[in-house]
């Protein structure tokens, strides 16, 4: 082992750099915009009461139902659908968690893109800019913090990439 080895700080106790705060701060406040939308569509906050997802009405209805643009019939015929809801629910409520918590990062970076695509496709064209909005920004910051494994910073990511499980599968990080 060279001198130069031995004195260098192991990567565990070597600090974060700065871009993992404000990677690891915008983590958890895209996980509260994922959160929050679930738990207002889940209850129907701010609606007359029996409008959330527990009291019977779609939360995919009143978006798909309304999208314009190219892919507009397939949206029609997807609203309200129970699969699409089951999906579209889970999707937003498995991206509040993994991003506040920091984990499972990889597999929102995955599904979180998937699904701002979606959205993104279904709202076509953006009203101020024909092809860039707010969907390709919170992608990007999606797969940005699963690449920098945003999650250990101001999160749980290097006490999940322990478990078993996620060492057994990587994807799971």
């Amino acid at each position: 082992m060279s001198l130069d080895t031995r004195l260098r700080p192991s990567p565990s106790l070597a600090p974060a750099h700065p871009a993992r705060y404000a990677l690891a701060i915008g983590r958890i406040l895209l996980g509260w915009i994922f959160l929050w939308a679930f738990v207002d569509k889940l209850f129907g906050l701010g609606k007359p009461t029996e409008s959330g997802w527990l009291s019977g009405t779609s939360p995919s209805k009143g978006f798909l139902s309304h999208a314009d643009g190219p892919f507009k019939e397939i949206f029609h015929s997807m609203a309200g659908q129970l699969w699409v809801d089951t999906l579209f629910m889970l999707g937003l409520g498995g991206l509040g968690v993994a991003l506040t918590l920091g984990i499972c990062l990889r597999v929102a970076a995955v599904g979180g893109t998937i699904l701002l695509t979606m959205l993104w496709a279904a709202s076509l064209w953006p009203d101020s800019n024909p092809f860039m909005d707010q969907h390709w920004i919170y992608a990007a910051l999606l797969i940005s913090a699963a690449l920098a494994d945003a999650g250990t910073t101001f999160g749980f990511g290097r006490t999940w990439a322990r478990l078993p499980l996620v060492r057994r599968y990587p994807i799971l990080r």
